[in-house]
C-alpha cells in the first residue's frame, strides 16, 4: 500500500533566525516545534511526505521556498493557493497515486484536502482527537520514541 504523510508548515521560518539566508529547501525552512515533531514522525513512519503550505501548496522536502511569508489556511489572503491550483499541483507531483494519505494537522485542513483529493481518497487525521498543540506534540514524540504509529481510534 502506497502511503503519503502531509505535514503542516509553520509560522516560524529560517528567515526569522537568519534573514539573509536566501531561498532554501522546504525541509530546512520551517522551525516551529510542532512542525519539527510532525517532520520527525513523517520521516520515521513514511517513505513519502510533503509539507502543505497555504502559499506554496504541496512542498516536497527538496523543493525550494524562495522567501519568508506569513499566510495560513483560514485567513482571507490573496496569496492563499486556491483549491483548483492545489489539485493541479497534487496531480503534477503524483500525489493522487497514494492509497492512503495521513494528515498531521487540525480541522482547518479537512476541507482543503477533501477539495483536492475528493471523497474517494482515504485520508486519516491521527491528531484530530487531541485538544491542543501540547497534547499533539506529546503524542508525536511518544509515537516516534516508541516506534508506534498513531491511529485515529486511540485519540478520538
Amino acid at each position: 500500500m502506497k502511503r503519503l504523510c502531509i505535514i503542516p508548515c509553520g509560522a516560524k521560518k529560517i528567515w526569522d533566525v537568519d534573514p539573509g539566508i536566501g531561498p532554501s529547501a522546504a525541509k530546512d525552512v520551517y522551525l516551529s516545534p510542532f512542525h519539527r515533531a510532525c517532520r520527525a514522525y513523517a520521516q520515521t513512519f513514511f517513505l513519502d511526505w510533503v509539507i502543505l503550505s497555504a502559499k506554496h501548496g504541496f512542498l516536497k522536502p527538496e523543493d525550494i521556498v524562495p522567501e519568508n511569508y506569513d499566510v495560513t489556511f483560514g485567513m482571507r489572503h490573496p496569496e492563499i493557493m486556491p483549491d483548483d491550483e492545489l489539485k493541479a499541483q497534487g496531480e503534477r507531483k503524483n500525489l493522487m497515486d497514494y492509497d492512503e494519505i495521513v494528515m498531521l494537522g487540525g480541522k482547518k485542513y479537512r476541507p482543503v484536502l477533501r477539495n483536492v483529493f475528493g471523497s474517494g481518497q482515504q485520508i486519516t487525521y491521527p491528531l484530530a482527537g487531541y485538544r491542543g498543540i501540547g497534547y499533539m506534540l506529546q503524542a508525536l514524540k511518544r509515537a516516534v520514541d516508541e516506534d508506534r504509529e498513531l491511529s485515529e481510534r486511540e485519540n478520538s
